[in-house]
């Protein structure tokens, strides 16, 4: 083996190392205890957040080596545009991102047995899979919530430069969760109406923050299961990184219960990942692996996504790719005769 091979895994081998101390620098809140512009030096921040120093200076190190907090004198050091974005006052914060992958870090441990038998690695490590876990414990809640908007936020004003709402009526966001995706789809088309569905425990944090986020004169809150039930009463479903936690049959579940609803004018709107063919690095491919050891659920090509649509009664129509990483995956009712 020659030394660039060599190096190269030593490099994916020492990344869980990188990742596992951007959640503990979330954890510990150090982005907070630096004004931007204003350097603070490790003995400050590791009074303030009662760490050692000299492993904070070498974890701050590390980080900086990334584009993560940048060294500005010996012992100091100041943001850069990422680290900025750990703060939890930053627009569109990253912190709740960094601080879930935290608490459910130890799930990744158990990634062997997923690849050993096909079972869920979070599971295996809380005995328990991972939304009745979340359901169970209302802090991580909250930070799951968050976390979400952190990773997917972004591809908000993408999808909807990309692909044209205008015509939607009323448009049902299945599997909602916090309302920001719906509330950001009815500012941009003030004639839309919304239905947010989604587990009891999940709208009923969704309806606390209804106001400040201009839904409640406009949306209605459905509570529900998907697997069990979907609302009627939309001319079209949107569902936004809910198909890639669940496995294909799961998956035709939640689809036909959609079927049932929709009208025959009517679309369905999946906003995923799409895995490209080939070698090539694509960030969908990492998230594959995270579905595969988080919920049990995958990322789909588009074959796959054709297939699943086609066994749960809608055509795809279109794909239409983002600036981001998802696309919209566009399905119509397939007549039933």
């Amino acid at each position: 083996m020659g030394q660039r091979e060599s190096e190269q895994l030593t490099q994916i081998l020492l990344d869980a190392l990188s990742a596992r101390a951007l959640c503990t620098v979330a954890d510990l809140g150090i982005a907070d205890h630096i004004a931007p512009g204003s350097p603070r030096s490790v003995a400050y921040l590791a009074k303030a957040t009662a760490t050692h120093e000299q492993s904070l200076y070498r974890t701050l190190r590390l980080l900086a080596s990334h584009g993560v907090f940048r060294e500005t004198g010996e012992g100091s050091f100041d943001h850069t545009a990422m680290s900025s974005a750990l703060r939890t006052d930053a627009e569109g914060s990253f912190h709740a991102g960094a601080e879930m992958f935290h608490l459910l870090f130890h799930a990744f441990d158990k990634l062997d047995h997923t690849i050993r038998t096909g079972e869920s690695a979070f599971t295996k490590a809380f005995g328990k899979g991972l939304f009745e876990h979340v359901m169970e414990h209302p802090q991580l809640a909250k930070v799951f919530d968050a976390g979400m908007t952190s990773f997917h936020g972004y591809e908000t004003a993408a999808m909807l430069e990309a692909y044209d709402f205008s015509t939607i009526g009323v448009l049902a966001d299945v599997g909602g969760g916090n309302g920001s995706l719906i509330s950001a789809v009815l500012r941009r088309w003030p004639m839309m109406r919304g239905i947010l569905f989604d587990l009891g425990h999940v709208v009923a944090r969704a309806r606390q923050s209804a106001p400040a986020q201009g839904l409640a004169d406009r949306c209605q809150f459905v509570e529900g299961n998907f697997f069990e039930t979907v609302p009627a009463g939309a001319d079209a479903y949107l569902l936004r990184h809910v198909l890639h936690d669940w496995t294909d049959a799961q998956c035709v579940t939640i689809l036909q219960h959609c079927r049932r609803v929709i009208p025959s004018h009517g679309r369905l709107l999946v906003v995923e990942c799409v895995v490209p063919a080939g070698n090539d690095r694509s960030i969908s491919k990492d998230y594959d692996i995270l579905m595969m050891a988080g919920p049990g659920g995958l990322e789909r090509t588009e074959p796959q996504f054709r297939t699943l649509f086609e066994r749960s009664g809608f055509q795809v129509s279109s794909v239409t790719p983002t600036s981001t990483m998802v696309s919209v995956i566009e399905g119509r009712p397939i007549p039933i005769r």
